[in-house]
């Protein structure tokens, strides 16, 4: 046996012919070496930069503590508008989670006091701001005739406001106020996982007591709540023709008077948190932060007797679902309807 090397630098032995061994068989055309059998290695994966890079990391990161996305991503992009999420998201810092105190310091100044004028007379009731520049939700029957609209807002500032739709049927209105801007927006919640027994926070302005916080749970679902859709009606009863509370029909019993002959039905969440006059078309709340419903009807129990020591909330509440309002938003832009 002889041994020789190739140009290509391959070793390689030659058997004499006739040998016992025979031909020694060639190489494989392409021998395949460690490298290459080796597991291909995962392609990186690009790092994002910048602001958009940054945005991805706090989403996660917020995700991961709560599910704070839909707020870390109004919170960067400083956008204007109230954020709308079909989960729950926090707007409650971590550290007060959970709590009335951390609540009522979230939301508050997103809540607004509405005084309507009417021919003779005022009715007074509150708002949610959904945009910075000023569009702000309420009760229908709170703005129903009015000649002129003011809005005072949580930091004592006091905004002229025209009204931009109504819907009688869902009792709901939007108004929006003029040369605001920079206001601090509410973030609408999903009402379709509110449970009976929901810790809950109502936010508003009873008898013009701005900013006013109470506290309870949600008592019921999907009550048949009954109001007037008579602007007439709303008118006399907003210029003290009763105790001042909003009369609505409920077990085919009405409540706080006579909603008269022109009425409309609602599907309401019912709740214990007290509610007074004046805080119709404030906010219901859960415990992170999210409005979940606007506060429409409440049974003071002041018609039953003459005297104040019977006067105020006995803990029966109604809110319409946030839901409504969402899908409504688009029809009070355009100036409402009452069909």
């Amino acid at each position: 046996m002889t041994e020789s090397f190739r140009p290509s630098g391959e070793y390689q032995h030659e058997y004499p012919q006739g040998s016992s061994y025979g031909a020694y068989p060639p190489p494989p055309a392409h021998a395949p070496d460690a490298a290459a059998t080796a597991a291909p290695e995962a392609p990186r994966r690009k790092r994002l930069r910048g602001p958009v890079g940054l945005l991805a990391a706090v989403a996660v990161a917020a995700a991961a503590v709560g599910g704070g996305t839909a707020y870390a991503f109004q919170e960067l992009t400083g956008s204007d508008t109230a954020a709308s999420s079909s989960t729950s998201t926090t707007v409650v810092p971590s550290s007060q989670r959970g709590t009335v105190a951390g609540v009522a310091q979230a939301v508050s100044p997103s809540i607004v006091e509405v005084n309507a004028e009417l021919s003779s007379g005022s009715s007074t009731g509150s708002g949610v701001i959904l945009t910075g520049d000023g569009e702000i939700v309420t009760n229908n029957h709170v703005i129903a005739g009015a000649s002129s609209v003011k809005v005072r807002t949580s930091d004592g500032k006091t905004y002229t406001a025209e009204v931009v739709g109504t819907d009688a049927k869902k009792d709901l209105a939007l108004i929006k106020l003029k040369n605001a801007s920079g206001l601090k927006t509410a973030t609408l919640g999903d009402s379709s996982g509110v449970k009976v027994g929901d810790q809950v926070v109502a936010i508003g302005s009873p008898e013009g007591l701005t900013g006013t916080v109470t506290s309870g749970i949600v008592s019921a679902l999907d009550r048949d709540v009954t109001v007037s859709t008579d602007e007439g009606q709303q008118q006399q009863q907003q210029q003290g023709g009763g105790d001042g509370s909003w009369p609505f029909e409920f077990g085919g019993r009405e409540f706080n008077g006579d909603t008269g002959s022109s009425t409309t039905t609602y599907k309401a969440i019912q709740t214990d948190a007290s509610l007074n006059p004046g805080n119709s078309g404030g906010a219901l709340i859960d415990m992170n932060g999210n409005i979940i419903g606007i506060n429409s009807a409440m049974y003071s129990s002041a018609q039953d007797a003459g005297s104040s020591s019977s006067a105020g909330s006995v803990g029966l509440g109604f809110a319409i679902p946030v839901n409504t309002l969402k899908a409504d938003l688009d029809t009070l832009r355009a100036g409402g309807t009452n069909s």
